[in-house]
């Protein structure tokens, strides 16, 4: 069985950072402790005191197949991942067609197998009709059921009171809440197309996807969840008050826990003037005072997962005029270095970012021995320069869409190396090797 040595690192993990050497044997980590020898011919990776974290594990992410392969696919997506620190990703169902069956789940599974150079997890969807297709999921097959309690596309909006009271009733697994209403942001759209017809400027999204409309939303799901007792995380806050709805605590803990996204962390309304469509996302990126306030609430642990909902469309889609450009960034390659630098700004420590990005994720949806530097665990692992500016040029963008709301900012880390089940994925410069993430299994 193959091994390697990484020496001279500096370990974050659980709370901790420390240095020490640590030995990978097959898919799995081997060893962790200082001073080890490297076996006869054994290849050794020096480390120069650079960061070793788990792989990063994305809890929310748009790769686009089947169905839309002209945005992004099992290829490009994770290979992007990868380039970015990224280990393990999980998947929305809201692909063409949706995985409201397990036949499509399972199909997505056999897409990614051999292809996807990280690990996957595939949500399974809700809508109106598959209710009875929701009580048979099977809890070792899926990290989540997704709901989208708010706008949506195709036959993925749960708006019929019965069936959502019903589904957090039965539902089996974790449920996964977008939390936006539908009257609500229909209401400000037709105000917006009165005064403005055609011409509604994007810096409105933020009044049109409201911070009322996700508000109501996500204390109707934080109502149900508690009825039921059901298992709920809420995807993408994006306003202080929402905030408030949740406790602090370890994400271990709590049945009810709450997500925001990197996005939410760096950009503001003012920054619609700059970026236009380039930052529309559903939620909306609101204000500055949000910003702060989301931020605050990371690092006192009323967040509990940071992620990307990364969702890449093409430069022709998002050039188009504010209603017809669609919602979403293409995030996951620039996750890991935009999260370090609320690091670098001194916001919180950086065994509590991996807490957020690695450990959190792994507990949250009972991922399988992955999200922690631990002997026997999958050797998933990535390396970080902490000190190695660079700036993000479109042409280093490895989504399919290429392009990247980050273009001309300044990093102040660089991913230097990515390993997945024990191989390089990534040296730093350039993808390595073939594909071998492997499907991710839920310890249920």
């Amino acid at each position: 069985m193959n091994s390697f040595l990484i020496k001279n690192a500096t370990l974050v993990n659980e709370g901790r950072m420390f240095e020490a050497d640590l030995r990978v044997r097959g898919d799995r980590i081997d060893e962790i402790g200082p001073g080890l020898t490297a076996l006869p011919g054994e290849p050794v990776h020096d480390a120069g005191g650079h960061w070793l974290l788990p792989g990063v594990i994305d809890a929310q992410v748009h790769f686009r197949e089947p169905g839309m392969e002209h945005k992004g696919n099992l290829d490009t997506e994770p290979a992007a991942a990868v380039a970015g620190g990224v280990t393990s990703f999980l998947e929305m169902p809201n692909t063409r067609p949706p995985t409201l069956d397990n036949e499509a789940l399972e199909d997505k599974y056999r897409r990614a197998a051999g292809r996807a150079r990280a690990n996957f997890g595939f949500y399974f969807g809700a809508s109106n009709d598959n209710l009875e297709n929701v009580k048979r999921i099977d809890p070792k097959s899926t990290p989540g059921l997704k709901i989208f309690m708010g706008a949506s596309t195709g036959n993925m909006l749960v708006d019929d009171p019965a069936i959502l009271d019903a589904m957090f009733r039965e539902c089996p697994v974790p449920i996964i809440t977008h939390c936006e209403d539908t009257p609500m942001i229909d209401a400000e759209m037709a105000k917006a197309r009165q005064k403005y017809g055609d011409d509604v400027p994007v810096d409105l999204h933020a009044e049109i996807r409201s911070r009322e409309a996700c508000i109501k939303s996500t204390k109707l799901a934080l109502e149900l969840a508690r009825r039921h007792g059901s298992r709920l995380h809420v995807l993408h806050i994006s306003t202080a008050e929402e905030l408030q709805l949740f406790e602090p605590g370890p994400v271990e803990d709590k049945l009810i826990t709450a997500e925001t996204c990197v996005h939410f962390l760096h950009f503001a309304r003012p920054d619609y003037a700059r970026l236009g469509n380039f930052i529309k996302c559903n939620p909306s990126i609101k204000e500055v005072s949000d910003r702060a306030a989301i931020i605050k609430a990371l690092a006192e642990d009323r967040v509990d997962v940071l992620a990307t909902d990364h969702a890449p469309h093409t430069l022709e889609e998002k050039q188009q005029p504010y209603l017809g450009a669609p919602s979403g960034l293409p995030l996951v390659q620039d996750f890991l270095v935009a999260a370090l630098e609320k690091v670098h700004e001194g916001h919180f420590d950086l065994p509590h970012l991996v807490k957020k990005i690695c450990h959190a994720p792994a507990l949250r949806f009972s991922i399988a021995e992955r999200g922690f530097l631990r002997e026997g665990w999958y050797a998933d692992l990535t390396l970080v320069q902490p000190d190695a500016p660079w700036t993000r040029e479109r042409d280093q963008v490895l989504s399919r869409c290429g392009w990247s709301p980050f273009e001309g900012r300044q990093f102040r880390s660089r991913v230097a190396a990515t390993w997945v089940n024990g191989r390089l994925a990534w040296d730093g410069r350039q993808l390595v090797g073939a594909p071998n993430g492997q499907r991710l299994a839920f310890a249920r």
